[in-house]
């Protein structure tokens, strides 16, 4: 779980961090909360969905079929695909809302492994107890991403006003059995194309016409998850393969580093 912490003069000045390299954080995410500024760069890389949670709908990147999987990373932390949703990219930081406040206070999550001492990363703050360029940008970042995502739902919450989203019909295969996965939704095309003009303005206004027909086009890359899961087996093989080797070259007292055999 992450330890969300407030970034203050007090508890931080005497820290730093490190930046990420991969992203190992999200292995378990099978969708990705995302906002309408990347849907042009989403689309071409992974299918879009919808999730309902209390009765409303969320917009998200669908990075697996099954829960606790994601497809997009490699074992190593790697991503596979082209563009990365803005939702890991501000990460190890957080805009978190306390119960008592109106604003958002920008967060550490220090449970990430990237909280060092002053000297061994990024500062948080500079000197005179002012936060740093660093922290400044991703400050920037997750304001913008955020003010993104009230845009986004509104839209969200057009198209479902609308009636157009529908549950999406999906399998997946689990050894010899087809399994349905359930949770996942979709626009409806139908009633897409069945809406008045009156409706269809409405929505365009909102971006949500954009959104739905962005969330259409991006059901082609159902196709993309195959390939990736072809190529997480094929990688999860040769590493242990890797495996296997390295422990026969122990096993007859030699070991190998940077390419070079050596006997131990």
């Amino acid at each position: 779980m992450p330890q969300l912490t407030a970034i203050t003069p007090q508890r931080f000045a005497n820290k730093a961090w490190k930046r990420q390299s991969g992203y190992p954080f999200a292995a378990q995410a099978n969708i990705l909360p995302i906002v309408m500024a990347e849907l042009a760069k989403l689309v071409p890389v992974v299918p879009l969905g919808f999730v309902q949670t209390e009765g409303r709908f969320q917009m998200v990147a669908i990075t697996a079929l099954q829960p606790g999987m994601n497809l997009f990373i490699a074992h190593d932390g790697r991503w596979l695909g082209g563009y990365v949703p803005a939702a890991l990219r501000g990460y190890p930081f957080q805009l978190a809302k306390p119960q008592d406040q109106e604003a958002s206070i920008l967060c550490f999550d220090e449970s990430s492994g990237l909280l060092v001492e002053a000297g061994q990363g990024e500062a948080f703050f500079d000197e005179a107890g002012t936060p740093s360029q660093a922290v400044k940008d991703i400050l920037d970042f997750l304001a913008q991403t955020e003010r993104n995502r009230v845009v986004t739902q509104t839209a969200v919450d057009a198209v479902q006003a609308a009636g157009l989203i529908q549950p999406w019909p999906l399998n997946v295969q689990n050894g010899d059995k087809t399994v349905a996965v359930e949770g996942l939704y979709r626009i409806d095309e139908t009633a897409l194309n069945a809406l008045d003009a009156a409706t269809l303005h409405g929505l365009r206004d909102k971006g949500a016409l954009a959104l739905a027909y962005a969330q259409l086009l991006s059901m082609n890359q159902l196709s993309v998850l195959e390939k990736l899961s072809l190529a997480q087996a094929q990688m999860q093989a040769q590493a242990a393969s890797a495996a296997q080797g390295l422990a026969m070259l122990q096993g007859f007292g030699l070991s190998q580093d940077d390419g070079i055999i050596r006997f131990s």
